[in-house]
């Protein structure tokens, strides 16, 4: 797909077909997208779960509302411990850069045919414990994958956009 049209379709699916499952290949194209995304200093701090099974999506479905029937999730976190501090000490990169690898994956998955959605109602460290996941890694996000229901599709908004002059100024 060209990369003009795989940002223009992509949209948030929220109602996912659950008898079908996303390809192992279509899974690890779009996971490949989330290793080779640039992060600050290449510290790829990174931490990419698949959430498959029926007890792992039971659980997301307690966390959140979002998974919409999907039958993969992926937890997008970072460990906290490996990131790049900003000079001023305010910031780090985790966040940045997994947002950046989110939105590697979830581009990827649009050029794979994979229908998704960038899950945040969720609260982190709710997840973080229920998950098990380490003491030093955080969650970004969560991501459904999977393929659309019939009839779902962007809503009605989705290709409503600002004017290019009401969001950039040039200097």
């Amino acid at each position: 797909m060209e990369f003009s049209d795989v940002i223009k379709s992509r949209y948030s699916c929220k109602k996912y077909d659950a008898t079908r499952q996303v390809a192992p290949e279509q899974l690890a194209a779009i996971l490949e997208a989330g290793r080779v995304a640039p992060t600050a200093k290449n510290l790829q701090e990174q931490h990419v779960y698949v959430l498959q099974s029926e007890a792992d999506l039971a659980l997301v479905d307690e966390l959140t509302p979002c998974r919409y029937g999907a039958p993969t999730v992926l937890v997008v976190a970072f460990d906290t411990e490996n990131v790049y501090t900003y000079p001023g000490d305010e910031r780090d990169s985790g966040i940045e850069d997994a947002t950046i690898v989110a939105t590697h994956m979830i581009l990827a998955a649009t050029n794979e045919g994979v229908d998704n959605c960038w899950v945040n109602r969720v609260d982190p460290a709710k997840a973080k414990a229920k998950l098990g996941l380490p003491d030093n890694e955080e969650i970004l996000m969560f991501m459904d994958l999977g393929f659309a229901a019939e009839g779902a599709g962007p809503l009605a908004n989705h290709a409503s956009r600002k004017p290019l002059e009401d969001t950039v100024t040039y200097r």
